[in-house]
């Protein structure tokens, strides 16, 4: 099947319009029919090198969702019309790690940036002959996609697809962060260094859980003002601004959760935010960071004598399966906010203007919408 699609020739190019090969479903795959896809700061991590790949083309791309129109053979929970969200992290239910409750980090995440399909080892997106890498095994930046069943999500057809796309990755990264992985108590403080796409639901999902302040740090203004339409009590354009506030509201205590989700981190920003964090308490790593970058500045005097936490984080902390199912039952009770999330919709070609939008600090998340046309 010939579509179109973004993609990626090069490190340090722009994102290119091209027709690709996309191949039916094997055993354990299905094809999907994607309504929207997320402009997602990872994806320009790969352009900009800070993700390493074996090899280019990759097709962009991770946050989606759709509708299933081709089933490959032994697929029995899943059928041809049925609505489904992709997940970035493909959840297998039988590994180690998801017999131990981590869905979310199952053990065939560890193939994510090869391109190789989880079913065969083989490519299922070719350009001119040649293969291609699908972004997370996902490759949504063009209108279909055949992927695993492991990271399909099956949901029920009321919710807006072009919202439920962004439970792939931020909406679920965001929330779990501040309410898994981070642990947020009634009456705690939140600090969520960075309000973008992530960010912004880190804000939200702080708030839901009860926290009495949640402070918000962006240096764009107008992020700064999503993140109080989002839950925020307070919010700075810098740590520095922020750091005497949060410690007179907290009566010198400070924060019991921080929360980094800069669209790039650098090991330079650990300290200033374990400066932000209370006794006992932890800052949570979601931002990504290039593969290379592996000096990491802190004081390890504090860290011991206060007993304070560093803690990565991917997909929230949850398993797909569990944690979107639950988002999605939170929006329709009106306790997540989805349809606010959205600043931008673009058309396919106009993915580059997408990503330097988010790069000038315009959307909290940029989507492709799909239309006629790009089927």
């Amino acid at each position: 099947m010939k579509i179109k699609a973004a993609v990626l020739k090069g490190t340090g190019q722009a994102w290119e319009i091209d027709e690709i090969d996309l191949g039916d479903p094997v055993a354990g795959e299905v094809q999907v029919r994607l309504a929207a896809s997320g402009l997602c700061h990872s994806d320009e991590h790969l352009r900009s090198g800070a993700t390493p790949l074996p090899f280019y083309p990759v097709l962009g791309g991770h946050e989606g969702a759709g509708v299933v129109t081709k089933v490959g053979p032994g697929v029995t929970n899943l059928e041809e019309g049925d609505h489904v969200v992709l997940a970035f992290i493909p959840a297998c239910g039988r590994c180690r790690s998801c017999a131990k409750g981590l869905q979310n980090i199952c053990d065939m995440g560890a193939g994510l940036l090869t391109g190789q399909a989880i079913s065969d080892g083989s490519y299922r997106v070719s350009l001119r002959g040649e293969p291609v890498i699908q972004m997370c095994l996902l490759g949504t930046f063009a209108p279909y996609v055949t992927v695993n069943e492991a990271s399909v999500i099956k949901i029920e057809k009321d919710i807006p697809l072009e919202k439920a796309a962004l439970l792939g990755c931020g909406v679920a990264t965001g929330w779990g962060s501040a309410t898994a992985i981070g642990g947020t108590k009634v009456g705690d403080t939140v600090v969520v260094i960075g309000v973008g796409g992530v960010g912004i639901n880190s804000v939200q999902g702080a708030a839901h859980a009860g926290a009495r302040h949640v402070v918000a740090i962006d240096p764009v203004q107008f992020k700064r003002d999503k993140a109080v339409e989002f839950g925020a009590t307070h919010t700075f354009a810098s740590i520095e601004e922020a750091a005497p506030i949060i410690g007179e509201i907290t009566w010198g205590a400070m924060a019991e959760v921080t929360i980094i989700t800069v669209g790039e981190i650098h090991g330079d920003m650990i300290a200033p935010a374990l400066g932000l964090t209370a006794k006992g308490g932890q800052v949570v790593v979601t931002g990504m960071g290039a593969a290379t970058d592996t000096q990491v500045t802190l004081s390890l005097f504090e860290l011991t004598l206060l007993q304070k936490r560093l803690q990565g984080a991917i997909f929230g902390g949850v398993g797909p399966r569990s944690q979107i199912p639950k988002l999605l039952d939170l929006y329709r009770s009106g306790q997540l906010e989805l349809d606010g999330l959205v600043t931008t919709t673009y058309k396919l070609e106009d993915i580059n203007q997408g990503y330097a939008d988010m790069h000038d600090g315009k959307n909290l998340r940029g989507v492709v919408l799909y239309g006629d046309n790009d089927y």
